[in-house]
């Protein structure tokens, strides 16, 4: 029997920082590895597993793709991401490499330190936290307050607690990366990326190794084999929720909400993703995907929003018998108005 340990990646970073489309590049060049995905997502419908399972690597399989969808992987541990690991090791033939990939709103502390289960422990290790950075989001200030305004009520009063749950949560999925790639650079200019360089870094005390992509094209050999064994460092990795509340209280995400839309057929994607990007920007919609039934067309129209930044494509024609329909999952902060929101997307159809 083979005692060496499976190695594990986890992958994290903001909504729409590209984790998806990273992993569908990875899947295609692996060098013969055998590869078990583990998704999970924000939301109700599984559009990144449905992504992947699309791909046709034959070294990940649609059975080798598990997706959770209950809720953020790092508050379900033992509910969710346990028995699934569990049922993985028992599979008579085991995959040579897990690649988990985190919600953009999870925190990856909890997920990592739950490789210290002795029944995990054994048999797998984590090799390292890759985060993706968003660049342009991150250029454009996306994960950060108006610093002048809270420079300002700082001087009144320097108790207060300024930061956003978005700018907490970014912080700690970068504290916790072994690799940090920073996604997305052709959309800046070199100043610019400096510029985004230096405001990740001045976000992390420590220095993890900080590379550069477009498209998520990062080679497999950069990505898998760090061989850091994170899982015994993780107590020096510590979460804003950690470090605040040190007294066992439970992690939530209730700053954040998802609600999925479904329509008929779009007659005019791009009077449709037009009029989405003014619906997103009125009402702050943090991340908008899915995919889109365009009447005539045999392929159906993945449709990926970050902000008001909006990609679209036609990623794979329906299955025979698979039902069309425009399926969209909406994400915000707890303050979006869902029925508000939901009522301007369905009049587009």
């Amino acid at each position: 029997m083979n005692q060496q340990k499976i190695p594990a990646t986890v992958i994290t970073g903001f909504l729409g920082a590209g984790k998806t489309t990273m992993i569908r590049n990875l899947l295609s060049n692996t060098n013969g590895k055998k590869i078990a995905l583990i998704i999970n997502e924000f939301g109700d419908l599984g559009v990144d597993g449905d992504v992947l399972k699309g791909c046709g690597a034959e070294n990940c399989t649609e059975d080798d793709i598990i997706e959770l969808t209950n809720g953020c992987i790092c508050c379900t541990v033992a509910d969710d991401f346990i028995p699934t690991m569990t049922k993985l090791l028992e599979r008579e033939q085991r995959p040579d490499h897990i690649v988990i990939e985190t919600s953009g709103l999870a925190l990856p502390q909890p997920l990592v330190a739950a490789f210290n289960w002795p029944d995990i422990r054994t048999q797998v290790t984590v090799d390292g936290v890759v985060t993706v950075v968003d660049s342009a989001a991150v250029a454009a200030g996306r994960f950060a307050d108006d610093h002048d305004a809270v420079e300002a009520r700082r001087v009144e009063d320097f108790s207060l607690d300024h930061e956003s749950p978005i700018e907490e949560l970014f912080e700690d999925q970068l504290t916790c990366a072994d690799l940090i790639v920073l996604n997305k650079t052709d959309l800046l200019d070199p100043a610019g990326l400096g510029r985004v360089r230096d405001e990740v870094a001045s976000r992390i005390d420590r220095k993890p190794v900080m590379i550069e992509a477009r498209n998520g094209e990062v080679p497999a050999s950069v990505l898998l084999g760090l061989g850091v064994g994170t899982e015994d460092q993780v107590v020096n990795r510590k979460s804003h929720h950690e470090l605040e509340h040190e007294d066992g209280v439970a992690h939530d995400h209730d700053e954040f909400d998802s609600f999925v839309v479904e329509l008929g057929p779009v007659a005019n994607p791009a009077a449709f993703v037009d009029a989405l990007k003014s619906i997103i920007g009125e009402h702050d919609v943090l991340r908008l995907k899915g995919f889109v039934d365009v009447p005539g067309k045999p392929m159906r129209l993945q449709l990926q929003a970050v902000g008001s930044r909006i990609d679209h494509y036609f990623d794979r024609a329906w299955a025979p018998g698979e039902a069309r329909a425009t399926r969209l999952v909406v994400i915000g902060l707890h303050e979006m108005d869902e029925a508000v929101v939901r009522k301007a997307i369905e009049a587009l159809a």
